[in-house]
């Protein structure tokens, strides 16, 4: 146990299946990748459902769509709690890919 809470990240599971595959999750939000938008977008579990409905409210793909618990610790990147807007909420960036050792839990979202 390291102490730090866990970060979320929203995903179809095909990216993350590739992740896997690949040994890095490198997609910052929907349909945009890390290289593009220079760190992943995380939440917290409070932020989740605002972040979920924000991304995904009008998806209708193939995929599911999971949940992904990650362990900061884990991550070997800067993860830095930033705002869009001074003064505003803080949401967690990854500053790089995320090794998949890092992900400790994957689950559906409803």
């Amino acid at each position: 146990m390291t102490g730090l809470p866990d970060i979320l990240h929203i995903t179809e599971r095909s990216l993350w299946e590739e992740a896997r595959a690949r040994g890095t999750f490198e997609i910052s939000t929907r349909g945009r990748t890390l290289q593009e938008e220079g760190f992943i977008h995380c939440s917290t579990e409070d932020q989740l459902p605002r972040v979920a409905a924000f991304l995904y409210g009008s998806y209708d793909g193939p995929d599911e769509l999971v949940v992904l618990a990650v362990d900061p610790a884990r991550v070997g990147v800067p993860v830095r709690w930033e705002s869009a807007e001074p003064g505003g909420e803080e949401f967690p960036h990854v500053y790089g890919p995320i090794p998949v050792t890092a992900v400790v839990d994957v689950r559906p979202w409803p």
